[in-house]
């Protein structure tokens, strides 16, 4: 699929999100937040859902955790316009809480629906909710399967969950581990030659 065209059907799934009610996130919202980036991306961030800042510019990850996340991707030796960042949900939970069952379940066909369109090589997912829909099971604490790599089958990607930048920004021990994650990625990716077009 050419870039314009993948760019006209990531459009158009921006715009069925930004009416979607199909649960009750619409009644609170001030902008939705489909996600952003290169349509060919063969890296794609993956986070949990929009915060204050990102309900109110329609950007994913613009606030700390953003800057850290695109220290990350500098890190790479990449751009935030080389990959693409989008969150399993599109609007912010009330009160920053975490998003619930109906809500992801909702929200999940998006998400799929992006990664088809711009098929990456591997996604990153950062933080426990967008881990589990990736790899399509739940299990405990990221801190239990962060820097792990994930086979994909249904979506023939790799999957490399890690710590949320927020949670990183938050806890000491988690932004070690963060570090460290983004170094196995960094070592894995130029190994696999996923930065090669």
């Amino acid at each position: 699929m050419l870039r314009d065209e993948k760019e006209k059907k990531l459009k158009i799934i921006a715009e069925r999100i930004s009416i979607c009610k199909d649960c009750n996130l619409f009644l609170e919202r001030k902008k939705t937040v489909p996600g952003e980036g290169n349509p060919d991306a063969s890296i794609v961030f993956f986070g949990e859902g929009p915060g204050f800042n990102e309900d109110e510019e329609g950007r994913p990850f613009v606030g700390a955790a953003g800057s850290l996340l695109e220290e990350k991707i500098k890190f790479l030796g990449l751009k935030r316009s080389d990959v693409f960042i989008t969150n399993v949900i599109k609007c912010r939970p009330p009160g920053n809480r975490n998003p619930e069952p109906e809500e992801i379940n909702s929200c999940k066909k998006f998400f799929l629906a992006q990664i088809s369109i711009i098929k990456p090589k591997i996604v990153v997912t950062l933080g426990k909710f967008s881990t589990e829909v990736m790899i399509g099971q739940e299990f405990g604490k990221i801190s239990q399967i962060h820097g792990q790599i994930f086979y994909q089958e249904k979506c023939n990607l790799i999957v490399f969950p890690t710590f949320h930048p927020a949670a990183a920004l938050r806890n000491g021990d988690f932004r070690d581990l963060f570090d460290r994650d983004f170094e196995k990625l960094k070592i894995f990716i130029e190994k696999e030659g996923f930065l090669k077009s």
